[in-house]
């Protein structure tokens, strides 16, 4: 039997303006799309401060884990896309605060641009509910 998706739902929803779904729930299984950071509001905050950009895209990321049904403990996939390799220790950081052994799954690229000139990280995930 075949599963179907169910969008998650934010309120407000930044992602909207580019007509873009938080997140698919597909049976036990949540996928989010890149988040960045862009606050509730739509604004990109932390212009040119790569911890402050950080620390709001896992704001994100937790806010529509939690409208999912899950949360950073049940993540078992991320993408991490980088403007600046540079920050890969940060990214190393990052992993230990926010996640525990056994550490998920991770891909990180260096990306020449992403969506908005502004932004410096973007990750996507893959967590079960």
């Amino acid at each position: 039997m075949s599963e179907k998706a169910q969008p998650i739902k934010i309120d407000p929803d930044p992602l909207a303006p580019y007509a873009i779904c938080p997140g698919q729930k597909v049976g036990d299984l949540i996928f989010l799309s890149g988040q960045a950071a862009i606050s509730p509001r739509g604004e990109i905050l932390g212009n040119g401060d790569f911890d402050a950009q950080l620390r709001q895209t896992f704001d994100n990321i937790e806010t529509v884990l939690a409208a999912g049904g899950s949360d950073l403990s049940k993540i078992v996939k991320v993408t991490i896309y980088l403007t600046d390799m540079a920050n890969f220790p940060k990214i190393v950081e990052a992993r230990r605060h926010y996640f525990t052994a056994p550490y998920p799954a991770d891909t990180i690229v260096e990306v020449s641009s992403l969506a908005l000139p502004e932004l410096m990280v973007e990750i996507d995930v893959i967590a079960t509910s």
